[in-house]
């Protein structure tokens, strides 16, 4: 590769897609909290498209909830979850998915696939880097200030 430039080294984590009828997206390094962003996607994962951003934005406005399933230990109970009881409005990890699914919906048009027939078979998030600060304190001590970042995939297809 010439003039330092390269190709990136990850790969997505779905399998076995039908490159004719599917379409692809991912961010990566984005500064929300990996419980959060697994927990949206759970929440999204069998959605069509347009459902999905549509639940993303009302996350946003805290109109709806997004239901906790694995990190909900001492979370309140929210109103408007269907079979469940634990949620939260992850205001700022729901625009950063939302940003994901605008990707995935232009992949899906440059490859000529219906937005409106599209529906999410894939949504995952993994953990990625942790950049770490610290904040000086009185008597020589420190305290940690760290920033997770998430790595967030999308794979929708056209039924």
């Amino acid at each position: 590769m010439a003039n330092g430039a390269y190709m990136p080294t990850w790969r997505y984590s779905v399998q076995g897609l039908d490159p004719e009828r599917t379409a692809i997206a991912s961010g990566r390094d984005l500064q929300i909290k990996p419980k959060a962003a697994r927990e949206i996607c759970h929440a999204i994962k069998g959605m069509k498209l347009e459902d999905a951003k549509r639940f993303l934005e009302d996350v946003a406005a805290k109109k709806r909830p997004v239901p906790y399933y694995r990190h909900r230990k001492k979370v309140a109970h929210r109103k408007g979850l269907q079979g469940h009881d634990a949620g939260r409005y992850p205001e700022k990890a729901a625009t950063e998915p939302l940003k994901v699914l605008k990707s995935v919906e232009a992949n899906a048009e440059f490859k000529g696939l219906y937005p409106e027939r599209l529906r999410i078979v894939h949504a995952a998030a993994q953990r990625g880097r942790v950049i770490r600060k610290y904040i000086p304190r009185a008597f020589g001590r420190a305290t940690p200030y760290f920033k997770h970042l998430t790595h967030i995939e999308v794979a929708v297809e056209e039924f």
